[in-house]
């Protein structure tokens, strides 16, 4: 045993097993564990890390839509101001949120490899790159927020307005959920996701107190409408980042962050990092342009439709939630599982992983199939919405099984450091097929938002091929960083 596992509150099944190295990955048999490891074992592993995850992510993501919802009661015109917000939020995100990824796959490694203090320099130089680039790009979002949301494409002024002090509130805040999600990395790194649940829950339930106070102005506070809305949001992720960094900064926990020991730049931490984080980045560039130019497709439909539209979109986020919280335990345990010389184990941990994942997807998509048009009408019960709505939950509820594989072998490919791949995987379906269909189906075929939504559906069956055809590869058990 590592003198580490005093840290976690669980034992790793991959900490019972002798270094790999000398293992030949052909002699390895299919499905075939290492002495002393049962597929019980690995389940438990699994789960210890995705269930704290998959809350954590499903409870952001219900926060979120409770956002919506309240929002929902000042009209159509106030879902879709929010609505057009997300894009360019998440396009000025790209960097840091990237980096991230470099951040997980490097601290889970150096947790396999049992080497304690690189994986704490990993952190305290991502933490330096996350500040670094948020200032920077909170500062230039503020300034361009309303030519921002005119691109995504406001129809009316009203819309305008409220989606720009939306924006420009919460580029005021992007500096704290930046730093708060670069340590949230690290923690998944080490296969510590309970932490992370608890400080995120605690900032949801303050937004949505928050919420109920500065929407309509309760118990007398100001109607602040979505500008209330968003700085809910922002003070919600200001008590989170606190909770997190009071909580790195004790020195018992195995990640730990200790000032004296200096942000000077390191250049080996810092390449391994961006080697990993420049391909995800790229990646995340090529979605939000893809996503953006199938936005501002939709958003010429109407302002309904985008209201419908961004509610359908809301719950495929939620969804998004179950394949994201078993990437998590994909991407730690493969990252770990390789630290170690395991590509065996790694195995073994994703082809589990991704079972869980198919079962919670089926139960979703049912759902979604059948009660889509009462999930609609808890945002707005205007019976045009809700029942346009309903078709297109249709829509979400067959996509479940399809993202929730894809999520988690992208989760492990990104864990081995593979994300190269999954970048050009992005480039083909997000930036190519997906906005091309729906601009051919919504302007030739006029499908309206059904051929929008038509379009999704292809582009994740032909994401998840690519996908899994590049987990099946294998060349992931062979990449250096």
């Amino acid at each position: 045993m590592e003198t580490s596992e005093k840290y976690n509150t669980y034992v790793l099944a991959l900490d019972l097993v002798e270094d790999g190295s000398d293992i030949e990955i052909k002699d390895i048999k299919k499905n075939q564990l290492p002495p002393n490891i049962t597929s019980k074992m690995l389940y438990s592993d699994i789960v210890k890390i995705a269930w704290p995850s998959v809350v954590e992510l499903t409870l952001t993501q219900l926060a979120s839509m409770v956002d919506l919802m309240m929002v929902g009661s000042l009209g159509a015109w106030a879902i879709t101001s929010v609505g057009l917000t997300v894009q360019p939020k998440f396009l000025l995100m790209v960097i840091f949120l990237a980096l991230n990824v470099g951040t997980t796959a490097m601290v889970a490694k150096y947790r396999g490899a049992g080497n304690q203090e690189k994986a704490n320099l990993i952190l305290r130089q991502a933490l330096m790159l996350s500040l670094i680039f948020s200032v920077i790009t909170s500062i230039l979002g503020y300034l361009f927020a309303e030519k921002l949301i005119l691109f995504m494409g406001a129809a009316e002024e009203k819309t305008l307005q409220g989606g720009t002090i939306y924006l420009k509130i919460q580029m005021i805040g992007l500096t704290f959920m930046a730093l708060t999600s670069t340590i949230t990395a690290g923690l998944r790194g080490v296969g510590n996701s309970r932490t992370a649940m608890i400080y995120n829950l605690t900032a949801n339930l303050v937004n949505v107190f928050l919420n109920y106070l500065l929407i309509e102005g309760h118990f007398g506070f100001p109607r602040w409408e979505v500008a209330g809305a968003s700085l809910a949001t922002i003070i919600g992720q200001f008590v989170a980042f606190v909770f997190a960094l009071l909580y790195i900064m004790k020195g018992d926990q195995y990640l730990h962050l200790h000032l004296k020991d200096g942000f000077k730049p390191e250049p080996h931490s810092l390449k391994q990092i961006i080697t990993i984080g420049a391909p995800a980045m790229m990646e995340q560039l090529l979605m939000r342009a893809g996503v953006i130019i199938y936005s501002k497709t939709i958003a010429g439909l109407g302002t309904v439709a985008y209201a419908v539209h961004q509610i359908c979109m809301n719950m495929q986020a939620l969804s998004f939630m179950n394949g994201q919280g078993f990437a998590v335990s994909a991407t730690s345990l493969t990252g770990q599982s390789l630290g170690k010389n395991r590509p065996d184990l790694a195995h073994a941990y994703v082809h589990r992983t991704r079972r869980l994942g198919m079962f919670v997807s089926i139960i979703l998509g049912t759902i979604f199939i059948f009660w889509g048009g009462n999930i609609v009408s808890l945002y707005n019960d205007s019976p045009d919405l809700v029942s346009q709505g309903a078709r297109i939950m249709m829509f979400v509820g067959f996509t479940q099984p399809l993202q929730s594989s894809q999520f988690i072998l992208s989760g492990s490919l990104r864990g081995a450091g593979d994300t190269r791949s999954i970048a050009v995987i992005t480039f083909v379906t997000v930036l190519l097929i997906r906005p091309l269909l729906a601009i051919y189906l919504i302007n030739v075929w006029h499908m309206g938002l059904e051929g929008a939504w038509f379009a999704f559906i292809v582009d994740q069956i032909i994401r998840s091929a690519l996908v899994l055809i590049r987990y099946n590869s294998g060349k992931w058990k062979n990449i250096k960083v």
